[in-house]
């Protein structure tokens, strides 16, 4: 009987993609996913220490299983990813009942850690002994550098893409960790120095996937305009250089699109890239922190608020219908009704397509928690929050009402969570022709409302058929919110314009 494996998945992208390739290479050795967490043998989650709110959903999960391990004593648990790094034994020392501890860095042992833990369980009734693969004390060493290199390429490139995956929308990693030290975070420590992965190699994982069918393809890394791949022959491959190849070598992919940049160094030559190469998404998620310059000092960011303001001037010069996206921490320690301020003016001008705004709370591993006092009583980040969200939603409306009337191009993602529970009738698309991107295991007709993105990660909800899922289609804008916008089928002489890009 195969093992059922449950791993749930908190924080960025970058998370994401690492289940990914940890549920791969489990499924290689024989283990069953699972979405119900009550009839798994395995439990992982794969966790995050940049935002306290998805901390606190990891402790009370573990909690949650106490007593289920207590009456079934060969349950295998897992912590992996940041939480893991940073906080090491100590959450031995909350939740006993944990079995595995592995960190980012040292991914590529898990499937081994499990197949060790479930083994021993099975062999005897004694407590097993713990397992642990946590960089530590060395994250920073040089030596890891090459470790590194050798260990978590290894792990990417283990990537198997299966009839019955969905890769419509897939992520690529072309950088790991971090070397920027903001003061407010851990994922320096966590996920240890910047590797830059082969060129080589990230167009060849490219390639599979648009091979397998995916319609978009997402370049991550923590800094992603630093990818910077230097060569044994001394030639150095830029992020501007790695788009201009993968563009070139994957013209079957309809889209490519990356994330997150850092506002410093973004060069003219990959803003260039994003203008010349037709199928690299005009969207750019460039996270701001405060428009304070006093503050982002404070927070070691390495640029100023004019410097932010400078680039994003530059990038919609080059590409007029950009959309940029933004983080912005409220409250930072001595943050004043100035700074805050500066902060509401930067998000007026940026006119981001969003912004992901949060309220600061100190983080354990970080330097700010021992430099700073967390001065800023809590009504006040409470207050300033609710009103930067106010300016942001604004903005968002301007911007969403500019879009009504214009025809645009979405990948539908599948059935829009604004569904009601009117069930739809089945009905041909018009014109009469039926579409649908066939697949094993690919749903039946079935008329419903659906969601999709733009190029410039837009939402936009529509009415349409499921087994649209994965395509690309036209549709026109009729009416919007601060949020979303709706949109009918673009009709091209009675056909549902639906086509290759």
């Amino acid at each position: 009987m195969r093992r059922k494996l449950y791993l749930e998945t908190f924080g960025c992208q970058m998370n994401v993609l690492d289940s990914e390739l940890v549920m791969g290479q489990l499924r290689s050795q024989g283990y069953q996913a699972t979405e119900d967490r009550d009839s798994a043998d395995v439990i992982l989650y794969n966790t995050c220490s940049v935002r306290e709110h998805a901390e606190q959903k990891v402790w009370s999960r573990l909690g949650e299983l106490r007593d289920r391990k207590k009456n079934d004593p060969k349950l295998v648990i897992g912590v992996i990813g940041c939480m893991a790094e940073r906080d090491g034994a100590d959450i031995f020392r909350r939740h006993p009942h944990i079995d595995i501890l592995c960190g980012p860095g040292e991914l590529d042992k898990l499937a081994g850690m499990v197949h060790n833990a479930v083994v021993t369980h099975d062999s005897t009734d004694s407590r097993p002994a713990r397992q642990v693969a946590l960089m530590g004390a060395n994250v920073r060493r040089s030596g890891t550098l090459a470790a590194a290199e050798d260990r978590l390429e290894l792990l990417d490139l283990s990537r198997s893409v299966g009839p019955a995956d969905e890769v419509a929308q897939a992520y690529v990693r072309i950088t790991r960790g971090c070397n920027k030290f903001c003061t407010y975070c851990v994922v320096p420590y966590t996920r240890g120095p910047e590797v830059h992965r082969p060129p080589g190699n990230i167009i060849d994982e490219v390639r599979r996937l648009a091979d397998a069918g995916s319609r978009e393809v997402t370049l991550l890394g923590q800094t992603i305009n630093h990818y910077a791949y230097e060569h044994g022959d001394g030639r150095t491959t830029t992020f501007a250089d790695l788009l201009y190849q993968i563009h070139e070598a994957t013209p079957h992919l309809p889209r490519l699109r990356f994330v997150t940049s850092y506002p410093r160094d973004f060069t003219d030559g990959a803003l260039r890239a994003m203008r010349d190469c037709p199928r690299i998404c005009q969207y750019l998620h460039v996270p701001a922190q405060s428009g304070s310059d006093r503050i982002l000092k404070l927070m070691n960011r390495g640029y100023t608020a004019g410097a932010y303001r400078d680039f994003i001037s530059r990038a919609r010069e080059m590409m007029p219908d950009l959309c940029v996206a933004s983080d912005f921490i409220i409250g930072f320690p001595t943050e004043n009704e100035d700074d805050f301020a500066a902060t509401v003016d930067l998000v007026r001008f940026g006119r981001f397509k969003n912004s992901f705004i949060f309220k600061y709370s100190p983080r354990p591993g970080t330097v700010a928690i021992d430099r700073f006092s967390d001065d800023v009583p809590e009504d006040v980040k409470r207050r300033r929050n609710k009103e930067l969200l106010a300016v942001q939603q604004e903005v968002c409306g301007e911007n969403n009402r500019a879009m009504v009337g214009k025809t645009v191009r979405v990948l539908v993602e599948g059935e829009s969570k604004l569904v009601s529970k009117q069930a739809y009738p089945s009905a041909p698309t018009p014109g009469g022709v039926e579409l649908g991107w066939e697949r094993p295991g690919a749903e039946t007709s079935r008329r419903t409302q659906l969601v999709g993105r733009t190029t410039g990660d837009q939402i936009v909800v529509f009415d349409g058929d499921i087994t649209q899922k994965g395509q690309l289609l036209d549709v026109r804008i009729v009416r919007s919110t601060y949020m979303t916008l709706f949109a009918e089928p673009a009709v091209k002489d009675h056909m549902l314009v639906n086509e290759a890009f």
